[in-house]
C-alpha cells in the first residue's frame, strides 16, 4: 500500500458521509469492504457490565499501537517490523499431542491458532479441548455478531455439551451420583487455552447446573446404545440454543446473572466445531465459519476439500430449507438485499432471540428488565415478521475418514474466508510446510558436542531464514489476509496500515479474524489401516 493510498484511506474517513453499522459508524465511500452482519439496529453489547472484570480486549497488544479515531491530530500508518509481530503474535496458542513416553499416538499432531481483533472488544472466540472421558479431540471457531456475549458463552459451554452428549450411560450416572453426593467430579475436558481467553467465572455454577439438567435428560431417554457422533453433536447445538433461550426468560435474583443472560440471547454467534477421533473427522457447521481440508495428492500437488457450506443466502439449500419452512407468502421477504429478513447474512446461528421468539415474547421478556438500554439492547421487529422463527442453531455435520494424504484441517471465522479463497489458504499452510522442512537443518551432531559447535549450528539455522518466518501457521495466514498485495505478496506498508487502522475505521476493512490449523499424523493414520 503506497503512501498515496493510505493517505487517501484516511481522508476518506475524515471527509465522507458515515452510516451506521456493527455498533460504530462506517464511511461509505469506500466500497465492498463493509461486510457487517447486522444491517439494522444493533449494539455494540460489552461482555460484561459495568464494574464486571473483564478489560475491553482479550489481546491488549493488539491495540499498543492502533488509533482510537481518524480525528487523531498526529495519525500514522508506520510500525516497525517487531511491532507488527507484536500484534499479530499477540493471540497466538499451540499444542502438541504427546503421550508419557513423548510420543505422539493421535491422529492430531498439533494445532496451532490465533486471532486478530477487528471490534473492539473482540466479537470472535475459539475453543480446544481433548475428551477425558470419551476418545478425541474437539477444535471450536465461533463468530459473534451484535456484540461478543453469545460468541464468548457457546465458546465455554458447547464442547462440554458435546462431549455429555458422547458419554456412555454408566458415566452420566457416575457423574450425577458423584454431584448428588457432593463429591468431586471428574473433568470432562482438558481445555487448551491461550492466558488471556476470558471467561465467564460469574455464571459459571448456572452453566454447570444447565449442563446437569441435560445429563439428567439423556439419563431418562433410557438407551443404552446413546447418540451416534453426528447425532451428538446435533443434539449438543440445539440444546444449548434452548438453554440460552430459556435462561433469558427464568426468574433471576442476580442482577450480573440476569444481564449476561440477556447480553447472550440479544446478540448471537455462528459456530464450527470438528471432533477428531483416530481416522474419523466430524464437523459440525451453523453459520458462515467454514472447515477446509488440505490434501497432498500422490503427484505432489495439493487439492483442497471443503467440509461445510456457508449458510446464508448465497446457498440455494438454504433458501429451499427456508421456502419449506415458511407459507409461499413469504418466499420474496424471506432474503431482502441477501440477508435474512434483510437484517442477518447468516441463515444460521446462536443466540439471536429477536429472529426466534414472537413478538409478544420479546416484549414480555424485556418490559420485565431492568435497564436495558444500559446493556445497548432494544426490541426491533423487522418488517414481514410473521412466522418465527425464522433462524435456527442446528448444525449441519460432515463426516469424513481420514487418509494418509490428508495433511491438515483449517478451522477459521469468515474474516478469514473473506480475504483468502480456500484455494490460497491451503496454499499458504503446504508452502509453509515446506519452507520449515527446507529450512530446518538436520541438526546431527559430532561428538563430543562443545558450545562452539552448537552456536554453529545456530548460526546456520538463522542464516536460512528461520528466525523470520512466522513459527505459528496461524499468524502467517492472518499476514497474509491482511497484507497481502494484488500479487500475493505481503506489503510491509499495506500491513502496518491494516494494523494501525483505528477504531472508527478498522471495520470497514477487515472483520475480526480467528483461525485454528489442526495438523493430522499420517504415521498414525497409515498405521490405522495397515492394522485394520
Amino acid at each position: 500500500m503506497s503512501r498515496t493510498v493510505s493517505s487517501w484511506i484516511l481522508s476518506s474517513a475524515r471527509n465522507s458521509i458515515v452510516c451506521q453499522g456493527k455498533g460504530r459508524w462506517y464511511s461509505v465511500c469506500i466500497p465492498n469492504r463493509n461486510k457487517t452482519k447486522w444491517k439494522l439496529v444493533v449494539s455494540k453489547t460489552h461482555l460484561f457490565p459495568a464494574g464486571g472484570c473483564s478489560s475491553d480486549s482479550p489481546f491488549p497488544l493488539q491495540k499498543a499501537f492502533r488509533h482510537t479515531s481518524t480525528e487523531e491530530e498526529h495519525f500514522s500508518f508506520q510500525l516497525s517490523p517487531s511491532q507488527i509481530n507484536d500484534i499479530l503474535r499477540a493471540g497466538e496458542l499451540s499444542h502438541k499431542t504427546l503421550d508419557l513416553n513423548g510420543k505422539s499416538t493421535s491422529s492430531v499432531l498439533r494445532f496451532e491458532s490465533n486471532q486478530l481483533a477487528s471490534n473492539s472488544p473482540m466479537e470472535d472466540r475459539r475453543s480446544a479441548a481433548t475428551c477425558l472421558q470419551t476418545a478425541g479431540m474437539l477444535f471450536g471457531v465461533f463468530d459473534g455478531h451484535a456484540g461478543s456475549a453469545c460468541a464468548q458463552a457457546v465458546s465455554e459451554r458447547l464442547l462440554h455439551y458435546i462431549a455429555v452428549s458422547l458419554m456412555s450411560r454408566q458415566s452420566l450416572e457416575e457423574i450425577e451420583l458423584a454431584v448428588e453426593s457432593m463429591k468431586p467430579v471428574r473433568p470432562i475436558l482438558q481445555w487448551h487455552r491461550h492466558p488471556n481467553d476470558v471467561e465467564y467465572r460469574e455464571i459459571t455454577s448456572q452453566y454447570f447446573e444447565n449442563l446437569r439438567v441435560y445429563w439428567q435428560h439423556l439419563l431418562d431417554l433410557d438407551t443404552e446404545s446413546g447418540f451416534s457422533l453426528e447425532e451428538a453433536m446435533v443434539c449438543a447445538f440445539k440444546r444449548l440454543d434452548s438453554d440460552i433461550s430459556l435462561e433469558v426468560q427464568a426468574p433471576q435474583e442476580n442482577e450480573l446473572m440476569r444481564n449476561i443472560a440477556l447480553q447472550v440471547a440479544f446478540s448471537g454467534a455462528t459456530a464450527c466445531v470438528a471432533h477428531v477421533d483416530g481416522v474419523h473427522l466430524h464437523v459440525a457447521n451453523t453459520g458462515d465459519c467454514r472447515a477446509v481440508l488440505g490434501v497432498h495428492e500422490e503427484d505432489g500437488t495439493w487439492s483442497t476439500l471443503p467440509l461445510t457450506r456457508d449458510h446464508n443466502a448465497y446457498d440455494e439449500f438454504e433458501i429451499r430449507r427456508l421456502k419449506r419452512e415458511h407459507p409461499r407468502s413469504e418466499e420474496k421477504t424471506l432474503f431482502v438485499n441477501d440477508r435474512l429478513l434483510g437484517i442477518l447474512m447468516p441463515s444460521r446461528a446462536f443466540g439471536d432471540v429477536q429472529l426466534k421468539w414472537s413478538k409478544e415474547l420479546q416484549h414480555s421478556v424485556l418490559e420485565n428488565s431492568c435497564d436495558v438500554e444500559a446493556l445497548n439492547i432494544y426490541q426491533y421487529v423487522p418488517p414481514n415478521y410473521h412466522t418465527p422463527p425464522y433462524l435456527t442453531a442446528e448444525p449441519e455435520v460432515t463426516y469424513h475418514k481420514l487418509r494418509s494424504k490428508d495433511k491438515f484441517l483449517v478451522i477459521a471465522s469468515d474474516g478469514l474466508w473473506e480475504m483468502l479463497s480456500n484455494e490460497k489458504v491451503v496454499k499458504l499452510v503446504a508452502g509453509h510446510l515446506t519452507e520449515l522442512n527446507v529450512q530446518k537443518p538436520q541438526l546431527t551432531f559430532k561428538k563430543p558436542v562443545n558450545l562452539g559447535y552448537m552456536h554453529n549450528l545456530l548460526l546456520q539455522r538463522k542464516s536460512r531464514g528461520l528466525a523470520s518466518l512466522d513459527q505459528n501457521i496461524a499468524t502467517h495466514l492472518i499476514r497474509h489476509a491482511i497484507g497481502s498485495n494484488e500479487y500475493g505478496e505481503v506489503d510491509p506498508e499495506k500491513l502496518a496500515a491494516m494494523l494501525t487502522l483505528p477504531e472508527d475505521l478498522a471495520r470497514m476493512y477487515r472483520d475480526d479474524i480467528t483461525v485454528t490449523v489442526v495438523y493430522f499424523n499420517s504415521e498414525t493414520v497409515e498405521n490405522y489401516y495397515r492394522n485394520n
